[in-house]
């Protein structure tokens, strides 16, 4: 069973992490609708538990994911590649795959309160993260070996350096990249 409460978008959610035979108890949001109860029950896990912030890889799932980590600075948050969440023309936790959710989960990660400065654009370049026709798919690519999810530049930076990432970790995410172009 996993300690924290996993923190959901929806019952599509749910549905399919314990299809996935993950045990955990979860909150849905109800996508944006952040009732003042849901919130309230959201802030008992948090001190009592901790929480976990799995939401959509979509522009939604992103803005209820900078809501609650605002309110909840020590959420642990997981992320699911956007191209392991499509299906059937929908994105989304419910058309992941369980190995995908429970991938994402193992790699969860808490935003650090003092961030490091570990990182900044010239990484992202350097990497061809940035500034290239492909920055684009191979940020999405050591996102997800990293485990931080997808974001523009500024926000991977972003998040690198909130999530606590190491240069050790970047650089064999980087170079498992570039292996597998070959």
């Amino acid at each position: 069973m996993i300690k924290e409460v996993l923190v959901v978008e929806g019952k599509s959610d749910v549905a399919r992490i314990r299809a996935s035979h993950i045990d955990a108890d979860m909150i849905t949001t109800d996508g944006f609708n952040l009732h003042p109860h849901t919130m309230e029950q959201i802030r008992c896990a948090y001190e009592k538990r901790g929480i976990i912030i799995l939401t959509d890889p979509d522009s939604a799932g992103e803005r209820i994911r900078k809501y609650l980590t605002e309110r909840f600075p020590a959420a642990k948050h997981a992320f699911i590649p956007r191209k392991d969440a499509i299906a059937n023309d929908d994105l989304g936790v419910e058309q992941a795959s369980p190995e995908a959710i429970r991938l994402a989960l193992s790699k969860t990660r808490c935003a650090t309160y003092k961030p490091q400065q570990t990182f900044d654009m010239t990484d992202l370049m350097a990497a061809g993260l940035n500034g290239t026709a492909e920055a684009a798919d191979r940020r999405a690519a050591v996102g997800a070996l990293l485990g931080i999810g997808y974001g523009n530049a500024k926000q991977f930076v972003k998040r690198l350096n909130h999530y606590g990432v190491t240069r050790e970790e970047w650089n064999d995410a980087v170079q498992q990249i570039e292996e597998e172009r070959l």
